[in-house]
């Protein structure tokens, strides 16, 4: 056995060293052969690409599979990563959803527990943005309602997230929104919680300033500011934006409305409370309560 071994050995190691060299002349053949520069090796080796190279996809079928699947394998990691952020971001979104639902649960508990009547005559009018002014010195926005649809002057102009502007000009089917950031702006406001009251005035700039505030120490960056209803003008308590300090040290206001996306606007009707003219009429609506007369004194005393 040992002897058959060694003899098979014997002879596979000149049948190797053959192919081998075969293989190294065969390719410095082919090396030579495109380094050669002329006519007839050109030929040569565009017949040769002709001849074998088509026939040579079948070899090629392996490495396409592997570089479909390689882009696949990828493709899966991408979307994998994409549903993994989604997750999170359902997550969190549920996480919203709890929280909002909790908050207007209690807010509806604090409204019934401190017996809230919201006022009826309060009631919006959706206007479509037609256009703006298109000028750096005026900001406006025109609505496609108007007097036929009962819009007046002075009427406020929500976004829905927060207080954009007031009608200034009403024609019969269009109205025109001065915005909060126009210089011709000016609205009393109260900075929430320290309950400090100011001006909102418009100065061509998507921060306006918070002007005559009584008490500054009493407010600081962060702070909520609404509409404080004074004057009549607007009603109270409607959201403009949150207190912010500026570039120059004045305390501004970063407003809750979207001005980069105004397409619809809610025109308030805010009608005017009712004159108190008498004291007396806040008890009886009909005027003045009087007492009865006293009784005459009988003659028989």
């Amino acid at each position: 056995m040992a002897s058959d071994r060694s003899s098979s050995e014997d002879f596979g190691r000149p049948i190797r060293r053959i192919l081998v060299g075969g293989i190294v002349l065969v390719l410095f053949a082919l090396f030579l052969l495109w380094r050669i520069d002329s006519p007839r090796a050109e030929r040569f080796r565009a017949m040769l690409v002709d001849r074998f190279v088509p026939s040579m996809d079948w070899a090629l079928v392996p490495v396409t599979n592997v570089a479909d699947m390689a882009d696949g394998f990828q493709s899966y990691a991408r979307l994998y990563e994409q549903n993994q952020e989604l997750r999170r971001e359902l997550q969190q979104m549920r996480a919203w959803r709890e929280a909002a639902l909790q908050l207007e649960q209690e807010n509806a508990k604090l409204l019934d527990l401190n017996n809230v009547r919201l006022d009826p005559k309060l009631t919006f009018v959706t206007g479509v943005v037609l256009a703006d002014s298109g000028s750096p010195f005026r900001q406006s926005v025109l609505l496609n309602v108007g007097a036929r649809d009962g819009i007046q002057d002075g009427w406020a102009t929500t976004d829905g997230l927060g207080l954009v502007g007031r009608i200034s000009g009403v024609g019969q089917t269009t109205s025109r929104v001065i915005l909060l950031t126009d210089p011709g702006s000016r609205i009393p406001v109260t900075i929430q919680p320290s309950g400090q009251r100011g001006i909102l005035a418009g100065d061509n700039s998507p921060l306006p300033p918070v002007d005559f505030i009584e008490d500054m120490e009493m407010v600081r960056p962060g702070d909520r500011v609404v509409s404080s209803g004074d004057g009549g003008v607007f009603p109270a308590g409607l959201l403009v934006g949150q207190l912010v300090a500026g570039p120059d040290n004045r305390l501004r206001v970063r407003l809750s409305a979207d001005y980069e996306r105004l397409e619809f606007l809610r025109v308030l009707r805010s009608q005017p409370a009712e004159t108190i003219a008498l004291p007396g009429e806040l008890i009886v609506p009909g005027g003045i309560f009087e007492l009865p007369p006293p009784p005459e004194a009988s003659g028989d005393g």
